[in-house]
């Protein structure tokens, strides 16, 4: 192993671990108050590193739905991962073995996707390791950390800090939409059209899980017809 690359990793991963560990803090009290203790929201953190999926399969734990809706709703939500996965595998060289790539795949989160793919050059996928030993290890802590404050806190203290999860949401939300009119209206007709299925009589008797799922396969339809990526 490339030590210095390794370090390299680390150095760089420090920032997006503090990122991590204030945002999994945040969902570890909303895992708490759906009953989960610290050991299983760690092994779900360590075994998921998104915070979106995260967060919805805790909400749909926590509505007791079944094993294949939960699977199903993650898999929907965290498509993206498998694009960057592909993206990141046309840096790497041919050497690279097999099982390093299903690794890195492992490790792929938004931010540590973004400074693997700024490296220039071939990644080398331990660049990438020492990246995600520090940010997975802050992201996994937060969790922890936060189903034990959850656990803690009178229920009303820790039913308003959850709300801080939120935030983090619309803190993901508000760039884009500032910057594109189109992601503004996709963005509020997506918000429209999640209230209308929750309050349409027939529509509403339909699972959280599969409403979203529905919702995200249709308006992600839609948009990448009205507005494909514009080949280079």
């Amino acid at each position: 192993m490339n030590r210095e690359l390794f370090c390299k990793g680390l150095k760089d991963g420090i920032p997006i671990a503090m990122g991590y560990l204030a945002v999994a803090f945040t969902l570890g009290i909303t895992a708490a108050n759906t009953g989960m203790n610290a050991f299983q929201s760690f092994i779900m953190s360590f075994g998921m590193l998104a915070s979106a999926g995260e967060y919805e399969a805790i909400v749909l734990i926590g509505m007791a739905a079944g094993v294949l809706e939960m699977i199903a709703t993650t898999l929907i939500i965290n498509l993206r991962y498998f694009l960057m996965s592909c993206s990141l595998s046309q840096k790497l060289s041919s050497a690279v073995p097999m099982w390093k790539r299903f690794l890195l795949a492992w490790f792929v989160t938004d931010e540590l996707f973004g400074i693997s793919s700024a490296v220039e050059g071939y990644l080398d996928p331990v660049y990438t390791y020492g990246a995600a030993a520090v940010s997975v290890t802050g992201w996994c802590l937060g969790t922890v950390l936060g189903v034990l404050a959850g656990e803690i806190l009178p229920p009303r203290l820790s039913s308003a800090m959850s709300v801080a999860l939120y935030g983090m949401f619309l803190a993901i939300i508000i760039p884009p939409a500032r910057k594109s009119r189109f992601m503004a209206v996709l963005i509020m007709t997506a918000m429209a059209a999640s209230l209308i299925f929750s309050k349409a009589p027939v529509i509403s008797g339909i699972s959280e899980g599969f409403r979203i799922i529905i919702l995200t396969v249709v308006i992600a339809g839609i948009a990448a017809y009205l507005r494909p990526v514009e080949e280079s």
